[in-house]
């Protein structure tokens, strides 16, 4: 057991834009004796938040250093690009980096996009963070791509978004460091990967008060195949068997033919 099983509670660090909700609704229902205790931390500080021991596991953005940690990729977003509402791709369902190319498209510091090129005109510094480049674009000073979560997350009345196609995209991974694995870890990985309560993939639960895990065995009687009953196997042995054979037999019309 390590250090992280003696804890009184099983901390889950997250980075914007992910949203554990669902997750953490489905562990206190199977573990409420271990409270979950949820952390948002900036996406690029996620990694030294793990590894310092501040949280068990993470919600992370890709790419995880693997000689590090380990990692269960979970899902990966759309990218879309977030403009003012009166912008004139709004005119269109799906945007191209080429679309683009007369604005001027804002490379916040904290971007987790991995671009080889990025679309457009470069700003003549880059915002601080993604929140400061959303205050930015509904100023109407330049446009943003971003993974679809952020861009729900950072919602204004006054901007909209539309899909990127063409452009890097972001995955989301559950990530802990290499040697800190721990019981609780891998319930939780049994929850974001769908595992029932009895999984045998995941760790084994205690049954339930009153269940034996020995009623299946032996002691039930095997249900007859289906149409079939008891009594319908007994018939059907008089009819082969020995007290069947002086049993009149009837012709097609239903009327007993006489023996010869």
């Amino acid at each position: 057991m390590t250090g992280s099983d003696a804890t009184p509670s099983f901390r889950l660090a997250y980075v914007p834009g992910v949203m554990p909700d669902k997750w953490v609704r489905i562990w206190n229902e199977r573990q409420p004796d271990v409270p979950l205790t949820l952390t948002q931390v900036p996406a690029g500080a996620a990694a030294e938040r793990l590894l310092g021991g501040d949280a068990d596991a993470g919600l992370v953005r890709t790419p995880v250093d693997r000689e590090v940690f380990s990692a269960i990729p979970l899902y990966t977003e759309q990218t879309v690009v977030v403009v003012p509402k009166d912008h004139l791709v709004t005119a269109v369902d799906e945007v191209a980096p080429e679309d683009l190319a007369d604005d001027i498209v804002l490379h916040p510091l904290d971007d987790v996009l991995d671009w080889e090129s990025l679309p457009g005109r470069p700003a003549l510094e880059r915002p601080a963070s993604t929140a400061d480049a959303i205050e930015l674009v509904a100023a109407g000073i330049g446009v943003l791509a971003v993974p679809l979560s952020l861009a729900r997350l950072h919602h204004r009345k006054d901007l909209t978004h539309r899909p990127l196609k063409g452009a890097p995209e972001s995955s989301v991974a559950l990530a802990w460091p290499e040697d800190a694995k721990t019981d609780r870890i891998e319930d939780f990985i049994g929850i974001v990967r769908g595992r029932t309560v009895n999984s045998t993939r995941g760790r084994q639960q205690p049954p339930a008060r009153g269940e034996s895990g020995n009623a299946d065995r032996g002691g039930a009687r095997r249900k007859p195949a289906p149409g079939k009953s008891a009594a319908g196997r007994s018939a059907g042995a008089n009819r082969t068997g020995k007290s069947g054979r002086g049993a009149p037999k009837n012709d097609r019309r239903g009327k007993p033919r006489r023996r010869s």
